[in-house]
């Protein structure tokens, strides 16, 4: 299998099982104020649960999903989608806030299938590389951005208990296309878990465009979770009142990042990446600052939706087309090392904002929006003009 080309059905499936899986961390941003009211607690309580799924994933990343480079990549995501059943169930039936936390933290750990997947993929692909990528990519984008309008449209219809009902029936459905479509690939890392752990780090040392990445990566990433945190609470208090439902919505806004994302990956091997990256990383600063400027204006929020996400998206593809040109036979420890990285920004970027709500409202918000992509548009001018 090695020296072949996955088909069309197989890259699809591993597309829809990683979407189906990445989802599972997002389902709780547009219904965090009904879990609030099921608690009967406050908002700025069960923001918690955000950051403990996205904190849980960057945990999985860094001490699970190396396991890729050194056992059955096959082996490892059907053990973690049995676990985020589990977890997903869990969810549905426990009716402490402790306990709901604790499931978005498992949620978040098992969810990193996704993130074997993806390797998976460069590492099976020996034709068209990049264009399956992409390909993956856009499904776990699209299953981030989709997530939001799921569980809103869910939660105001049944409740909320029933997204992560319906969600446990689907990653069952795609548990079984993976046992029945992926091939079982024996790995090459002989050595034992600690010097695995310590060959994912060695990463950084090895290349200086893993680095620039990683950084760009976390800050990019830190100020999209951000916003679509603090969004949900922005959109649901005066002057707009919207519904949990109508919230969800935008996201649907956001899908247009992920369906432009393997246009941007092509240009990774037409040699423009840092100058792509640049331009994508400016798009995140020009919709967050419309946000500051105009923050009652749904059009400008639509607009601003529209700009940030293609930029978050389109700079997160390119990354990771970059990356996985460094060592193909290390892809899940690079992997790792950026991925970890991302959504230990997204965690952070998460509880700053879940803050900056509590104690300033959308005003402090849009600040420290726009503080996250200044630094970001500052390393990416970094490296276009340092190209290495």
């Amino acid at each position: 299998m090695e020296s072949q080309s996955l088909s069309k059905s197989q890259i699809t499936i591993m597309a829809i099982a990683a979407g189906v899986c990445v989802a599972n961390i997002y389902y709780n941003q547009p219904v965090l104020k009904d879990i609030a009211r099921s608690l009967g607690t406050t908002e700025a309580n069960v923001g918690l649960i955000s950051v403990l799924a996205q904190a849980g994933y960057g945990f999985g990343l860094f001490f699970i999903t190396p396991l890729g480079d050194k056992i059955n990549r096959k082996k490892l995501i059907l053990g973690l989608q049995g676990l985020l059943i589990i977890a997903l169930l869990g969810m549905v039936f426990l009716q402490s806030r402790f306990g709901i936390f604790a499931m978005s933290l498992i949620i978040g750990i098992c969810s990193v299938a996704a993130q074997v997947i993806l390797p998976m993929a460069a590492s099976l692909e020996k034709v068209n590389k990049a264009k399956t990528i992409s390909f993956i990519f856009s499904g776990i984008l699209i299953g981030i951005l989709a997530a939001r309008v799921f569980a809103g449209t869910i939660a105001e219809w049944f409740g909320w208990h029933y997204v992560y009902a319906i969600s446990a029936v689907m990653v069952l459905g795609t548990a079984v296309m993976v046992h029945l479509s992926l091939p079982n690939v024996k790995q090459e890392f002989t050595g034992n878990y600690i010097s695995l752990l310590k060959s994912a780090l060695q990463q950084i040392q090895r290349f200086a465009i893993l680095r620039r990445s990683t950084l760009l990566g976390a800050l990019i990433f830190g100020a999209f979770c951000s916003f679509w945190t603090t969004l949900t609470f922005h959109l649901s208090g005066a002057p707009f009142n919207y519904g949990t439902d109508t919230i969800g919505l935008f996201g649907i806004l956001a899908i247009a990042g992920a369906l432009l994302a393997p246009y941007f990956g092509r240009l990774v091997d037409g040699g423009n990446a840092t100058k792509s990256q640049l331009f994508s990383v400016g798009m995140l600063l020009v919709s967050v600052i419309l946000l500051h400027i105009f923050p009652h204006s749904v059009w400008a929020i639509i607009i601003a939706v529209l700009l940030l996400d293609v930029g978050v998206q389109a700079t997160q593809l390119i990354n990771i087309a970059t990356i996985y040109t460094l060592d193909e036979k290390a892809n899940s420890r690079i992997n790792t090392i950026y991925m970890t990285s991302y959504f230990i920004g997204g965690a952070v970027g998460t509880f700053v904002g879940v803050l900056c709500w509590k104690y300033g409202g959308w005003d402090l918000v849009t600040w420290q929006l726009i503080l996250w992509s200044a630094i970001a548009f500052a390393v990416a001018f970094y490296s276009y003009k340092n190209k290495s």
